[in-house]
């Protein structure tokens, strides 16, 4: 089975619970699990950005990989996210790191370098020379500092057998256009915006890497399902109906906003590590007044 049917639908870029003692809240991480698969999501992105990857240790890491694919239990596709900006470091994690249950890794464009199209090329070559498995690009300009243009991804899916799709999150709907129109038939295209997944997959994407599907996994997963069958008048209210709570989640930074909504759900504490810090008493306010209604 290719990449590009077994990924399609909804992903989701999982949290990661905390305790008040900041260690990771294993029990929580498998509450939330059984709660997003058994309301209806495609895969689990385990360390993702939204994971708050970036504060971790590496024994935290390997404990994360390894108790997600425990917990799943085979019920859905696990990927791991594996990136970072110093392209000799992220291969070597690609080596060491438990892969060998996820059915590919998802790696994030370097952040702060801000290095040339070449450069991101030939990160990204050297990646899927180390990587034991498919690598999913991740473009998200907001976080990195700089965009991996059309022409780079098609590039590099054209040229680097071992790159087998991308998580699009540019909010460039000209640019998707163009890596739609012009991609390899098994070129997995996904939806990194959570706000315009629904027009992205009219477009011709396979799905999203979602946010708000940790906290609302059911209609969530349902609008992408719609969407991908064509019906886009059953998709349409779902969308509208999550459109207030996806304002919500990144009124002020990811993942505070859905720790908030999954803290009201009672599924974890509303933990974040330094330098993230809990929504803000007013935004949490129109959290709890959201979900009254």
């Amino acid at each position: 089975m290719s990449l590009r049917t077994q990924l399609r639908g909804t992903g989701v870029a999982i949290v990661t619970p905390f305790k008040s003692t900041m260690e990771v809240d294993f029990e929580s991480l498998g509450k939330l699990i059984d709660f997003i698969i058994e309301h209806g999501i495609e895969y689990i992105v385990s360390l993702g950005t939204t994971g708050e990857t970036s504060t971790m240790d590496e024994e935290e890491r390997f404990e994360i990989i390894n108790f997600t694919y425990e917990k799943v239990n085979e019920r859905v596709p696990v990927v791991v996210g594996v990136g970072g900006n110093n392209t000799k470091e992220v291969m070597e994690n690609l080596q060491s790191y438990p892969l060998e249950k996820a059915v590919a890794v998802l790696s994030a464009s370097p952040y702060y370098n801000k290095p040339s199209q070449e450069g991101i090329f030939q990160h990204y070559k050297n990646l899927a020379d180390a990587s034991p498995k498919p690598v999913i690009l991740y473009n998200v300009p907001g976080r990195t500092g700089s965009n991996i243009t059309a022409a780079t991804t098609l590039r590099l899916a054209n040229e680097i057998e071992n790159i087998a799709g991308i998580k699009e999150a540019s909010g460039n709907m000209v640019q998707c256009m163009h890596i739609l129109r012009d991609r390899p038939n098994d070129f997995l295209v996904v939806s990194g915006d959570d706000h315009i997944t629904l027009p992205l997959i009219a477009c011709g994407m396979d799905g999203v890497i979602s946010v708000a599907a940790n906290c609302f996994p059911r209609d969530f997963s349902e609008m992408v399902r719609l969407s991908l069958a064509g019906n886009f008048e059953a998709a349409r209210p779902l969308h509208y109906k999550c459109l207030e709570g996806n304002d919500l989640l990144f009124a002020e930074n990811n993942p505070a906003g859905v720790k908030a909504f999954l803290f009201e759900f009672g599924l974890i504490e509303n933990i974040v590590r330094l330098p993230i810090v809990p929504l803000s008493a007013g935004i949490h306010q129109k959290v709890k007044e959201y979900l009254k209604k």
